[in-house]
Order: structure tokens, then sequence, then C-alpha cells
């Protein structure tokens, strides 16, 4: 088997007693749907990122979704986000009706450029949507001082940033809603789907209870504002609950795997991560630059290395999307970086014999 950018195997077996005993725990407790164990994580994921409340949902697309609806965003209102970023970012928005509006990206860490936000700004902006991307935040302050004046809340999108902080912030902490997903590739993955919110506004909170069960505030009594089926299940919240205990233990890992790439390649031509000022980065992924991106990969697979690009085509290139209006260059850097960007093997039980070969590799194919 080859070398691939993602894999859970080795840590699986470290883990596997703990697993297989949180997941019998569960069918020993006669109680599978909204039970002790998602109570139970919803507190504790609380708990680490300071807030007051915390709600299971069955995905992080779904936590997007319900998030924006529990902020009252729908049809009509404008979201402000980046168009560099997984799809599902958009796709929540175009869930609840609202339209996405786009600002470019900084070059250096490719993250929303904060500088643009103002003019994009309408009476319509109902929700300022900034992604943690690739494992660091966005520069917030200038973001939080926007949505203060305009009296527009912020929604997080943390699911490639579990445990980064930003000037001692954690991110999720720091707009009115965070939303999380805990897909088994994530910094804190699930062995399936799951998401979260975490709010300290009470409001907000009642909201996302009623929505992700069905819209009722009761089981199963009346349904007050049409929800979803959207519920975290006991085996993942208790299996997350646990792994949570070790979230600094697998951060550890993935600085230790970026230091190595960045011992071993820093003098080649890629262009390697920078982290932004003031950030803690967790290395969800390792992206790097270059021209001849393409090329690498291909020379790499024939090495058996399979590398990965994140994301290869810019969420307003998309046909799904055309709707928009956004043309060709209307957002240059993100669409540059995207014929450039690739991702290296990134995991915490990524063996250093193994990373070696991939760095090998990379310095052979760049000379």
């Amino acid at each position: 088997m080859g070398t691939s950018v993602w894999d859970y195997l080795a840590e699986y077996e470290e883990e596997r007693d703990d697993i297989l005993d949180a997941v019998d725990s569960v069918f020993r407790s006669g109680r599978l749907v909204l039970g002790d164990s998602v109570a139970g994580f919803e507190s504790d994921f609380a708990d680490h990122h300071g807030v007051r409340h915390c709600v299971g949902v069955d995905n992080g697309t779904n936590a997007l979704v319900l998030a924006l609806r529990a902020l009252q965003v729908g049809p009509g209102d404008e979201v402000i986000t980046v168009s560099n970023t997984a799809a599902p970012t958009v796709i929540a928005i175009d869930s609840v009706g609202a339209t996405p509006v786009f600002v470019d990206v900084r070059p250096s860490d490719y993250l929303m450029d904060v500088g643009q936000v103002a003019a994009a700004i309408t009476p319509r902006t109902k929700c300022l949507l900034p992604v943690h991307l690739y494992g660091q935040c966005v520069d917030m302050a200038p973001l939080e001082a926007l949505a203060e004046a305009h009296g527009i809340p912020i929604l997080e999108d943390v699911a490639q940033a579990h445990g980064a902080t930003h000037h001692g912030r954690i991110a999720g902490s720091m707009g009115r809603a965070a939303a999380f997903s805990f897909y088994p590739t994530k910094v804190l993955g699930a062995y399936g789907d799951g998401g979260a919110v975490v709010t300290s506004d009470d409001k907000v909170e009642e909201r996302l209870r009623r929505l992700r069960y069905y819209g009722m505030a009761e089981r199963y009594y009346v349904v007050e504002t049409p929800g979803h089926n959207s519920r975290l299940d006991e085996v993942h919240a208790e299996i997350l609950r646990r792994k949570l205990r070790r979230l600094d233990s697998y951060l550890a890992g993935r600085r230790a795997v970026a230091q190595r790439y960045a011992e071993g390649l820093g003098d080649t031509e890629l262009v390697l991560p920078r982290v932004a000022d003031g950030n803690e980065h967790v290395y969800y992924l390792y992206v790097v630059r270059h021209p001849d991106r393409d090329r690498i990969i291909e020379e790499l697979k024939a090495r058996d290395i399979f590398l990965n690009v994140s994301y290869p085509w810019p969420v307003h290139t998309m046909t799904g999307f055309d709707h928009l209006g956004y043309a060709t260059g209307s957002l240059p850097v993100t669409e540059a970086l995207a014929k450039h960007i690739f991702s290296l093997p990134m995991y915490p039980s990524l063996d250093p014999s193994v990373q070696e070969k991939v760095i090998d590799a990379l310095r052979e194919v760049l000379r």
C-alpha cells in the first residue's frame, strides 16, 4: 500500500481498546439517541472552548446550516465568506436561501483577506463567515470590529482548526457561534460523520436544540419552526469525548510532522506554510505551493506517494455556483493559488521513516 495524505490505522491500533470500550459502553447503556454520551461530550467540548453551550449534530455541513438558521439568516440575506474553502461552507449558505458573497484570500497564508470585507458589506449582509483554513485562524480583531460596528454576527467555520489559537484565544470562541466537523480526517475526528455548534448565546443555543430535533422543543411534541433530524449519535459522541482528552497529543504529533517537513524541505523551491502573526497552527493539512505542481504530484504518484490538492477548483468557479456571477479573475489570489497548492501527508501517527521517504522523493523531483 502506498503513502497517502491521511491514514488512521496506526492511530486506531494504539487506541483500539479505548475505542471499542467506548462503543460497548454505549451499547450497554440502554440509550442510543441523545443520551449521556452526547450530553457529556457537549459539556466537555463547551468547556474546552470556554463557551456556555455546545450542540452536537450529525455532520459539519449541517453544523453550518443549523448555525446560520439559529442566527436567523435566510432568503434575501447575504453572508460574506471566501471561495478558497471546502464546498460545504458555501453549500450551507445556499441551503438556507442566503447568497454567498466572496472576498479574496491573502497570498501569504491563504486565509480571508479581512481588509476586503468592509467594501463587501451591504444592507443585506446578515453574517460574516470566516474559515479557519488548513489549521490556523483568520485575523479576527479587525473582523470583530467590523461585526460590532455593523451589528452583524460572526459564524466561525472551525472544521479545519480544532485547537488552533489566535493571540491566545481558541478557534471557536471568537464569534457569536462556531461550527465544527468531526469527519474522520479532522484534527478531532470520529469514525464517521459528526459535527457541533458552540455558542455562549442562550437564544442561539435554544434555537439550535430545536432545529436539530425537527423543530420541536420537546420530543414528539409540537414543531415550532420546521427543523432537521440532525442529531450527533451516542457512539460517535462517546468516542469523541474520549479522543478530546487526547487532543493535545494529536496537536503535538501534527506539529512534529510539520517541523520535520520544515527541516527537510526548507531549502527547496517549495513554498512552505507560513504561520500568521499571533497564530498557533494545528496543521490539519500541510499545504505547500509550487508552479510545477501537477508534474510533482504525478512523479510522486509513480513512486507510490499520493498527494492531494485542497482545493483545485475555487467554489466560485464551480458550475453549481454559476448563478452567483463571479467571472474568471474576480478573485485573483484564490484563482492563482488553486493552480499551485497541494497537500503533503499529514496526520499525528505518520511514521518518521515514511515521512522521510516523502521528503527524499520531493527533493529528487525538485532538482
